[in-house]
């Protein structure tokens, strides 16, 4: 939200009263006397320890003024700003309104009503912040240098006025006591199953006024409810702080905010670049590995919290606060990506269409890739901090930033916001009343038109093919229709599991290769019926010493054709890759056609299928001698027509058809 609090030094101000005692428009000398002691007062109070001017005592002096004299405008004019100062809006309104009152006309430029304008806003009273801000703006003695601040008022106002005219649905409902305690719970992280929830946990230390940030999980059970959170391991959470989780897609990678202490020590052997540095752990199994800085050059001598990792695991978005030109801070998100070396690129600041000139913070990159939420102090909103979408288009640009509206965001701060996989509903840390005590977490049904595309999650499990073995598989998933490598990860080494999430209603091609076996492909659709929350693949890998066909899933051909399409042009080049790196190996290419039409011509075509996969795996590098082919027709089906003309529907047969068109490889003694 643009935040107007236009916090002008007070002591400025006061140069505006440095008069002769006869130009006062009080004529009570003990008035004038109080006025003038009250307006030195604060800065002759300093608090040592605080360095924050004794605004308390400037007021009791300008409220006796006011006493002395209650037509005294200059005296409420300074009781305003000092309760501006001290953050008493309310006393502030009062005593500019009362200053108005008396003379309407005693700012000639109208500067009263900038400032009455810029509390009504902060306190939500929206139509007396316009009539007040319209004051300043049409006076044509207005401070030129405060146009553009008057224009964000009204702008804001008029925003703020319309969007509680036009509330969006919204019924927040506490996670439970599973999740929220006596203490203060934010920045919630849920994987894209939607089953494990990361969030960060506030404690305090030795004495009530110190305080120590933790991470806890959480596990949705088979009824739904929040279990009992538990601690994240001491390798994980220290003496120091963290905060601001990221976890991946499938629940074994995490990146969040540590911070050094007073002396810069981060504790736990770690070590940092600035005052908070992001830091990255991985589970294998059921251990966490002890955090190390994350690799790469997303750290600075600045300040770096709040990531939040894409689905793919390969691009992160994240805070970077830093001193702005008049050296108060500010923050902006930014964005890195994951280098072929497993380093993060140099990180990149996000257009202006996202970033403003005030503070941006709370980002949430959706699951779908393309949709950003994130709360910023500098877009047209209610007041406070604001909730914020964005969305990228096909193009990778980002569009202009979309307020969620009211009651969503107020005129309090609002942020933390993460939207699940499914985009349904949304969660967040609020302190409203009815919780288990300070912030708790929350989530909401997202109204439909701030909604991300709907992402399910697509899992499994890698192993080896005859003993069953777990294999930490490397796989990637690519989008058939763009051709883009939309995944690329491992399997857990461990128990060879994989997760990840993918939009709806695409074509998939998967590939999985691991060190002695040979490569796995398949292709899918991901269309999802009503009920259904993911797509289960167990991915069975072939030993380079079996004797097992090999399918090439991903290559395809026209109906009664042998020309290859663009779109197994994908497979079939990681597929010449394997050979380069394994030129021992002689391979027999096999074309096989389904049992229908001609048998002679199903024997032509699917010799002329093999040849062109033979002369497409020539034409990028393997040596010819290396390679055979040969057309089978329909004499090796995998499913016999006596067992296809038992399914129950056209839909399923023809399925079944399609499994046995297919190119496959072995490799020949």
């Amino acid at each position: 939200m643009i935040k107007i609090l236009v916090l002008f030094s007070v002591f400025l101000f006061y140069a505006n009263f440095s008069f002769s005692q006869f130009l006062y428009s009080s004529k009570s000398k003990k008035a004038i006397k109080l006025f003038e002691k009250a307006r030195s007062a604060p800065m002759e109070n300093i608090n040592p320890e605080s360095n924050i001017p004794d605004f308390k005592l400037g007021i009791e002096l300008a409220n006796k003024a006011i006493e002395k004299d209650p037509n005294f405008w200059e005296a409420h004019v300074l009781a305003a700003e000092l309760n501006e100062k001290n953050r008493d809006l309310e006393k502030a309104i009062f005593h500019y309104k009362k200053a108005l009152n008396i003379h309407p006309t005693h700012s000639i430029s109208s500067k009263t009503n900038f400032f009455l304008a810029t509390c009504e806003l902060k306190i939500g009273k929206y139509e007396d912040a316009l009539k007040n801000i319209g004051v300043f703006i049409r006076n044509p003695n207005a401070v030129e240098e405060w146009t553009f601040k008057a224009r964000e008022i009204e702008a804001n106002a008029n925003f703020a006025v319309f969007a509680m005219k036009h509330p969006k649905p919204f019924d927040p409902i506490n996670l439970g006591e599973g999740i929220n305690s006596i203490y203060p719970e934010y920045y919630p992280s849920i994987t894209v199953d939607g089953k494990t929830m990361l969030f960060t946990r506030r404690l305090p230390l030795n004495s009530a006024a110190q305080f120590q940030e933790d991470f806890f999980i959480s596990n949705n059970n088979e009824n739904g409810i929040w279990e009992k959170s538990f601690s994240m391991p001491s390798n994980v959470n220290t003496i120091n702080n963290e905060g601001a989780p990221t976890i991946s897609s499938d629940g074994k990678s995490l990146i969040f905010v540590a911070c050094s202490d007073e002396t810069g020590d981060y504790g736990n052997e770690r070590f940092g670049y600035g005052s908070c540095d992001l830091f990255y752990t991985k589970r294998l199994g059921k251990n966490w590995l002890t955090p190390i800085n994350l690799p790469g050059s997303v750290n600075s001598k600045n300040w770096e919290t709040q990531p939040s990792l894409s689905a793919d695991g390969k691009t992160l978005y994240f805070i970077r606060g830093v001193r702005n030109k008049d050296g108060k801070r500010d923050s902006d998100i930014y964005v890195s990506r994951l280098q072929n070396d497993d380093k993060w690129s140099v990180a990149e600041r996000l257009p202006n269409t996202i970033n403003t000139s005030y503070a941006e913070e709370s980002v949430h990159i959706h699951p779908d890739g393309k949709t950003l939420y994130f709360a910023s102090r500098g877009h047209i909103g209610m007041g406070g901090s604001d909730l914020f979408v964005s969305r990228m288009d096909k193009k990778g640009n980002w569009s202009k930033a979309e307020n969620l509206g009211y009651p969503i965001n107020t005129l309090f701060d609002e942020n933390s916001l993460m939207v699940s996989a499914k985009g349904d509903i949304a969660f967040f840390a609020s302190n409203r009343p009815g919780g288990y005590g300070d912030l708790d977490i929350y989530y909401f049904n997202l109204p439909d038109e701030i909604k991300p595309t709907k992402t399910f999650y697509f899992d499994g499990l890698v192993f080896d093919l005859k003993t069953r073995k777990a294999l930490a598989g490397h796989f990637q998933l690519i989008d058939i229709e763009s051709g883009q490598v939309v995944i690329i990860s491992d399997a857990d080494k461990i128990d060879g599991s994989f997760m990840v999430a993918l939009p709806i209603n695409r074509d998939y091609a998967i590939s999985v290769s691991y060190p002695g076996y040979f490569p796995y492909s398949l292709n899918f659709n991901l269309s999802m019926p009503d009920g259904q929350e993911n797509y289960h693949l167990d991915i069975p890998l072939n030993p380079e010493t079996s004797e097992v066909e090999n399918v090439l899933s991903n290559v395809f051909f026209d109906v009664n054709q042998s020309k290859i399409r663009e779109t197994s042009k994908i497979e079939l080049l990681e597929f010449v890759a394997y050979l380069k790196l394994n030129p021992q190996h002689k391979i027999e290419l096999g074309g096989h056609t389904d049992s229908r039409g001609n048998s002679t011509d199903n024997l032509i075509l699917s010799s002329e299928r093999a040849k062109s996969v033979y002369e497409f795996l020539v034409s990028n590098g393997i040596d010819a001698n290396l390679l055979s082919y040969k057309g089978y027709g329909s004499s090796q089906t995998i499913i016999s027509d006596v067992e296809i003309e038992k399914m129950n529907s056209e839909e399923e047969k023809e399925k079944a058809h399609q499994k046995n068109r297919r190119t496959v490889y072995k490799i020949i003694l």
